[in-house]
């Protein structure tokens, strides 16, 4: 099996949490990460994922949360309150409720380089405003399906994560958002065309009673989803044997449609592996990565908010080449070029054991 060539942009990292804004003043931008990617205009966009929190007050612990009244409030705790049962840099328990120390949204950025620098667009930030995305807005997936670009993404709220859906046609004005599949879910990446005169999408229930495995659903009309099917599992002893989830859309060539997705083994680190599903039945699972095509290796993905870590849901798709942007450390925004034709000869063919749920 051949060795994928990955590339690492030298101006890596792309983006970072200083070179942003906040969306208001009495917030700081935490991390920059893990950004959908399309081309509009004859430009390239990245659809960021920016997380912020409420600039520190000592003695405290601070949660932003979406208010019924559309605007974002912060709830302030402090620290030796009784009612916080646990506490980390990502979250806090407190009286019962899982709260989130920062809040994440979407900021558009463009390329005028053939996408290797990218200046962001503060006209362009797409915000929490429903319910259950209280608790903020995670990991664009971008797809354009029948002339309109469809943005899939994690809506986390009080209720759990699930998977919202808004659309644009001129990435100007943007749908409310739907909520196509419920608690618990995420991953959830479009096929760009319709299979069988039905829509297809891989997504990733996240509930531990049912496993972290891909499953693949289908639909007349891109909002019912039914259907489903868990394609690809777990595998012990593995790279990937913790969770496992979709990246971007697959992309179509002659030996059927190419997954790049990312694993996690038990000690959480994320690398990158991809699935060849047959073009007219994507719910076969033709070949698999023994290992993985890219792991962490530079500083900056190997040390950060959550170090060893490599995650992408964005690529530009030029006939072989591949542009992958993703998040690295859950910190920074970097990219790599590597090759389609490498992915499909480093990939192990065998039965991966389809499981029809």
């Amino acid at each position: 099996m051949m060795k994928v060539s990955v590339s690492r942009f030298a101006n890596n990292p792309l983006l970072t949490p200083g070179d942003l804004a906040p969306s208001r003043p009495d917030f700081e931008v935490t991390c920059v990460l893990n950004p959908g990617a399309f081309r509009f205009g004859g430009r390239i966009g990245l659809l960021l994922r920016v997380a912020e929190r409420p600039v520190p007050e000592p003695g405290f612990l601070a949660t932003p949360i979406l208010a019924e009244d559309g605007a974002v409030s912060v709830i302030r705790v402090r620290e030796d309150d009784p009612g916080i049962s646990s506490a980390s840099s990502r979250s806090f328990a407190w009286n019962g409720r899982f709260l989130l120390t920062t809040m994440s949204h979407f900021l558009i950025a463009w390329s005028d380089d053939g996408g290797r620098t990218f200046t962001p667009d503060y006209s362009r930030r797409l915000m929490p405003e429903q319910s259950c995305e209280a608790y903020g807005i995670e990991d664009a997936r971008v797809e354009q399906v029948d002339g309109e670009y469809l943005i899939t993404f994690t809506a986390v709220g009080p209720a759990g994560i699930a998977v919202g859906c808004r659309r644009t046609r001129d990435w100007r004005s943007f749908s409310s958002t739907e909520l196509i599949l419920p608690p618990s879910n995420k991953d959830a990446a479009l096929f760009p065309r319709r299979i069988g005169g039905r829509y297809r999408l891989l997504h990733r229930p996240s509930d531990p009673a049912c496993g972290n495995h891909i499953y693949l659903a289908e639909s007349p009309d891109l909002r019912c989803w039914g259907n489903h099917r868990c394609i690809a599992m777990t595998r012990p002893g593995c790279w990937d044997e913790e969770r496992i989830g979709a990246g971007a859309a697959p992309v179509e060539t002659a030996a059927g449609w190419l997954e790049l997705y990312h694993g996690a083994d038990r000690t959480g680190r994320y690398a990158l592996g991809c699935l060849l599903l047959d073009r007219d039945d994507p719910a076969r699972v033709l070949a698999r990565s023994e290992a993985p095509f890219m792991e962490p290796e530079a500083d900056y993905e190997l040390n950060g908010f959550y170090g060893n870590c490599i995650f992408t849901n964005g690529q530009i798709v030029d006939g072989d080449r591949v542009l992958l942007y993703y998040g690295a450390s859950d910190s920074v925004v970097c990219g790599a070029e590597l090759r389609i034709s490498e992915l499909l000869a480093s990939l192990k063919i065998g039965d991966f054991g389809r499981k029809t749920a």
